[in-house]
């Protein structure tokens, strides 16, 4: 007789027990995956090219690439949805670590600000249809489109195990992924094309390049360009969409993520439909905490607007203004970052006394979050470093260049110490999780029953405190629930340490995701490696910073619900 395998409810099944379908599981995986590089580095291609006049790849060509990808990303999802409404056992299995509520709901509030972004760019390119290539109309109405299936999509599948056209599903969702990346990118080359445009001061009423006319390519100036945003609305439009990028940006980023642990889960067999583990029943903020954190974080929070605002109303100003405005917002940084590497280092610390065990269980999601998290925060370590180097080596020794110093140093070790609590804090199981190998050093005091009857029966058995009672009356069953109230303060400590973390990361992604620049303001670094070098580090690294914050606020709301 053959052994029987029991698995963890949530963990894949042993090979000998997989499916013959999945026979060539790598193979199937290798060719989505060749297919999305492929797709995705000819979009890279195109939106790069197009960001530079001097290459003859004009804005319609990138356009009409994406429109044309969005469309085919949007058939497929619509062939999935109706594939699996007409076939139920498709899917039968549904991962629960996949999709968490925080994660959708994210998704859903980029993408309404991503449709605002839309209705704005539809809005700006037809103040002057006349001269404007229909190509660059479609393109917000189709992505729109995209965004609200997408979101649909997502929304109810996310935790979807399918099992029917394996390969076909597994081009599908790589397509969808390239798709998303490709509209990431091509907000990135936008965003820091006027930025760098905005900074040197030679931008004209167009935003960037990929805005300019495909006259001015070929040749003509500025001033034969009969395509000038001129009108009042037509410059609420373009301000408009254009603060709204950073919301795009964070959509597509979302999205990717999702659709990454989908094709993971692509024909992933488990042993239960019922996920346990860490899948909390319900969220309640600022339960069971010392409120210390939330106050503390909230403080921060709203500081740190009030420093961004008069930031950006000053580095606009006179060179005094604006060095006041950087000594304020690398101060308020600074202090902002200590207490974060502080405070993260504390979590380390009260974890050491805690007894739950860890899991090692295969969790695509949490694998893809520790992977985000370390690969995102390489950008930021590499802009820090930058910095360092250009401080110690060439910057003259006054405030500004110890305020840089101290800021890039501090950056460096809270992007650190944050990961480990993070990372840590997601291996770790649910309240309650003790080690089998090993009992609690200070067992409870008390004893659990069952049943009201055995309480009857016992002779004179010392009363037990803490013994809760339920009514006679009640139809459950007698039911005895004994807590830890020694350990209870470190649930309540790791609560306000993951809420104080989660506002001031929200506060740090704010700042350089709506236009706070103060590697081009701090002349240091762009006397050093002159503005060239220095603008394309930073408009490739910055991206990954300020999605890493992004994404620290949902891991960090993940684990205050696990503590």
């Amino acid at each position: 007789m053959s052994e029987e395998l029991v698995p963890h409810p949530n963990e894949s099944l042993p090979g000998p027990r997989a499916s013959p379908r999945e026979v060539w599981k790598k193979g199937g995986r290798l060719l989505s995956v060749l297919l999305a590089v492929n797709v995705l580095l000819l979009a890279c291609t195109l939106i790069s090219g197009g960001a530079f006049n001097k290459v003859a790849v004009y804005d319609t060509d990138v356009f009409a690439l994406l429109t044309t990808m969005m469309l085919l990303a949007a058939l497929w999802i619509v062939f999935y949805l109706l594939r699996t409404a007409r076939c139920p056992d498709a899917v039968p299995y549904r991962d629960a670590h996949a999709g968490p509520i925080w994660l959708r709901g994210g998704l859903v509030l980029f993408g309404i600000c991503t449709l605002v972004m839309d209705v704005f760019k539809t809005g700006y390119y037809s103040s002057f249809f006349e001269c404007q290539s229909a190509i660059k109309i479609l393109h917000p109405i189709v992505q729109a489109v995209f965004v609200i299936v997408q979101t649909y999509f997502l929304w109810i599948s996310a935790k979807d195990c399918i099992h029917t056209h394996l390969d076909l599903t597994r081009c599908g969702l790589m397509f969808t992924l390239a798709t998303n990346l490709a509209i990431w990118m091509a907000a990135v080359v936008d965003e820091s094309v006027h930025q760098a445009h905005s900074y040197s001061g030679s931008h004209s009423n167009t935003s960037h390049t990929r805005l300019n006319p495909d006259s001015e390519r070929a040749g003509g100036t500025a001033e034969e360009d009969p395509c000038l945003c001129s009108t009042a609305i037509c410059q609420i439009f373009q301000q408009g969409y254009f603060y709204l990028y950073p919301f795009n940006i964070e959509y597509s980023l979302f999205a990717s993520t999702m659709l990454y642990v989908m094709w993971k889960n692509v024909g992933r067999l488990l042993a239960s439909t019922h996920g346990h583990g860490h899948t909390p029943s319900r969220v309640s903020l600022f339960r069971e905490t010392f409120f210390a954190g939330p106050v503390l974080g909230l403080l921060l929070f709203v500081v740190g607007l009030a420093v961004f605002i008069l930031y950006e109303v000053q580095v606009s100003g006179e060179r005094g203004h604006t060095r006041q405005a950087l000594v304020i917002y690398y101060s308020f940084n600074i202090v902002c970052l200590g207490l974060m590497t502080l405070v993260s280092l504390s979590g380390s610390v009260i974890y050491r006394f805690d007894r739950r065990a860890m899991d090692h269980h295969k969790n695509p999601t949490r694998t893809l979050d520790v992977a985000l998290l370390m690969g995102a925060a390489l950008g930021q370590y590499a802009i820090s470093y930058y910095s360092i180097v250009a401080v110690v080596v060439g910057s003259p020794r006054d405030l500004q260049g110890a305020l840089n110093l101290s800021h890039a140093l501090l950056m460096i070790a809270q992007h650190t110490f944050q990961n480990v609590f993070i990372i840590e804090s997601l291996h770790r199981g649910p309240p309650g999780a003790e080690p089998r190998e090993m009992p609690p050093k200070e067992p409870c005091q008390g004893i659990t029953f069952a049943n009201l009857d055995t309480i009857r029966t016992l002779p004179s058995y010392p009363p037990t405190p803490r013994l809760v009672i339920p009514n006679p009356e009640s139809p459950q069953e007698a039911v005895t629930i004994i807590s830890a109230p020694r350990c209870h303060w470190r649930r309540r400590c790791l609560k306000d340490i993951s809420l104080f973390l989660l506002l001031c990361n929200v506060i740090l992604w704010i700042m350089p995701a709506f236009g706070a620049r103060p590697h081009f303001s701090n002349t240091v670094e762009v006397d050093f490696y002159g503005y060239s070098l220095w603008a394309a580090i930073v408009n490739i690294c910055l991206p990954f910073g300020i999605f890493y914050r992004m994404h620290a606020v949902s891991s960090l709301l993940e684990v205050y619900v696990l503590s």
